[in-house]
């Protein structure tokens, strides 16, 4: 997960070991130049009408170029100065906490609407493991509105379920189907084309590897890829379902 991280007064390049928000740097310089305003006026106004004095048109500049990312309280100060909200700035969420900053929410707020002591909450977002019971879930999904890829990801369940699929990949899918399904709590028929689909394309990789010498050509390398990307490719195939729209309803998943 990412720890809040405050800029340095001459902003650098971010050590390899420490992570940041999904700052949206292109979505920042944009809206700063929709205003007409420099990297200066919106340091200013940090400063004088957000408590951020330490903020200077370095920093805005080290944002806008991807080198450095605001923390959350001067996220929010940005999100301010430029007239926008807070998820403008933010690419796609990863975590539970960066979900509820997407959403201008305290953590009382969530705490309290999810049924959670405050401590208890912040806990599970400083750790990145949800535990909660499925009505408080489903609250969660609901207030944060978040999508069943969301879910899974902000419930700790990514890794299990891409070693899931990349065993359904490469053996017998049809064994992975009850497996899968209680991490995705989707229909069976939706799972079984899902999981049908990904073993045939890896295994077409691989019959190209054989056809082109030994597998250790391109097709080769495409299908480590492919196995690589296994969770994307899974979201992906049930996107494409036409019949999987309103399968799922919030609350499925629960620690």
């Amino acid at each position: 997960m990412w720890r809040v991280r405050r800029p340095s007064p001459s902003p650098s390049e971010p050590s390899p070991t420490t992570t940041t928000p999904p700052f949206n740097a292109p979505a920042a310089r944009r809206l700063r130049a929709a205003l007409g305003m420099a990297p200066e006026h919106v340091a200013h106004g940090m400063r004088v009408s957000y408590g951020h004095p330490h903020v200077s048109p370095d920093h805005v500049i080290a944002w806008e170029r991807g080198i450095a990312a605001p923390s959350n309280s001067e996220l929010t100060a940005l999100a301010g100065v430029l007239w926008c909200s807070p998820a403008e700035l933010i690419g796609r969420p990863r975590t539970l906490r960066e979900h509820r900053i997407a959403r201008c929410l305290a953590p009382e707020d969530v705490a309290r609407a999810v049924g959670h002591d405050v401590h208890a909450y912040l806990r599970m977002e400083e750790t990145d493991s949800w535990r909660g019971t499925e009505r408080q879930s489903a609250a969660l999904a609901d207030l944060l509105g978040l999508g069943l890829p969301d879910v899974v990801t902000v419930t700790g369940r990514d890794a299990r379920l891409g070693e899931l699929l990349r065993s359904a990949a490469t053996t017998r899918w049809q064994a992975y189907v009850r497996p899968v399904a209680r991490l995705v709590p989707l229909d069976r028929r939706f799972l079984e084309g899902a999981l049908r689909s990904l073993h045939e394309e890896y295994q077409g990789h691989m019959a190209a590897t054989l056809s082109w010498g030994g597998g250790a050509g391109d097709a080769g390398g495409a299908g480590q890829d492919f196995l690589d990307r296994i969770v994307e490719h899974f979201w992906a195939k049930l996107r494409d379902d036409p019949g999987r729209e309103g399968a799922w309803q919030p609350g499925g998943p629960t620690a």
